[in-house]
């Protein structure tokens, strides 16, 4: 069984979205794309002003986003008439096909924010397929205990601990872990997968070979393989994020992401015309 090695380590890049809402970006910059992932956001801080803008209506296409919210409240609101509220634990996976737009806004003007969105890429068969969620109540998602660890599972399955996301293009895995320190996380990773972890606090190592410091925000690319460990050096808190490739060319246009550059001409012309949604 291969051993899954760092591949990378990136120090994510301070950057801005929506009404100037601050986020650390790593995925989106470097890597540009590691497919089928487009981008990862952290944003966090206990100053209201660095979130209170929020991210007013804007469209997309051909993605899917996932929210994760580790602290505080964002408000949703969509043009298919969806809205609801995001609380601490909670995850909205959305899958904007053909065409959404939509707005999240903190429902908050104090405290801490502090939360993760995913760019997921979605195939081109599904690209112009209708917009649907998948949200996840914190209570409804399982999380597997032990005395060296917590994992709380989105999507894949550790153990006998199975995520409410199932039957995905991307087969994905989707953790949430809590290490104590000098413990160790054991997890048989798809071979076939791309796969990261983001580092949210504390100190780790991963798998045998030696590889430089990795403290706090901190995206680590992973090699191909199966056998993935992680040591706490400091109890920490990480993401493990893995999919199977699309293995599509693509091409950007700000929100949207389809196959060609005609196609993302299309959906700016579609925006524009009134025509964006189906």
């Amino acid at each position: 069984m291969k051993k899954v090695e760092v591949s990378k380590i990136i120090d994510p890049i301070p950057a801005s979205d929506g009404a100037g809402v601050k986020l650390k970006r790593s995925i989106g910059i470097d890597p540009d794309y590691f497919d089928p992932f487009l981008m990862l956001d952290e944003f966090g801080s206990k100053n209201k002003d660095d979130y209170i803008g929020g991210f007013p209506p804007h469209p997309h296409r051909g993605i899917e986003t996932v929210t994760y919210m580790l602290e505080g409240e964002f408000e949703h609101e969509d043009s298919t008439g969806a809205k609801g509220k995001m609380t601490s634990g909670d995850v909205q996976w959305m899958k904007t096909g053909s065409g959404i737009i939509h707005s999240e806004m903190p429902a908050m003007t104090e405290g801490r924010l502090h939360g993760f969105q995913l760019w997921v890429n979605m195939p081109a068969k599904l690209k112009m397929s209708k917009p649907n969620y998948i949200y996840i109540d914190s209570d409804k998602i399982q999380i597997h205990k032990d005395i060296d660890k917590q994992i709380k599972v989105v999507a894949g399955k550790f153990q006998d601990t199975e995520g409410p996301v199932k039957k995905h293009n991307i087969e994905p895995v989707y953790f949430d872990v809590e290490l104590e320190k000098d413990k160790e996380f054991n997890f048989q990773l798809p071979p076939t997968h791309n796969s990261f972890i983001y580092l949210i606090n504390g100190e780790i190592k991963v798998g045998e070979q030696t590889h430089n410091k990795v403290k706090d925000s901190t995206l680590i690319l992973l090699s191909k393989g199966e056998k993935l460990r992680v040591s706490a050096l400091a109890k920490a808190k990480f993401l493990l994020i893995s999919g199977k490739p699309i293995g599509e060319p693509i091409s950007r246009g700000g929100p949207f992401v389809m196959n060609t550059k005609s196609e993302i001409l299309q959906a700016v012309q579609d925006y524009h015309n009134g025509t964006f949604v189906k």
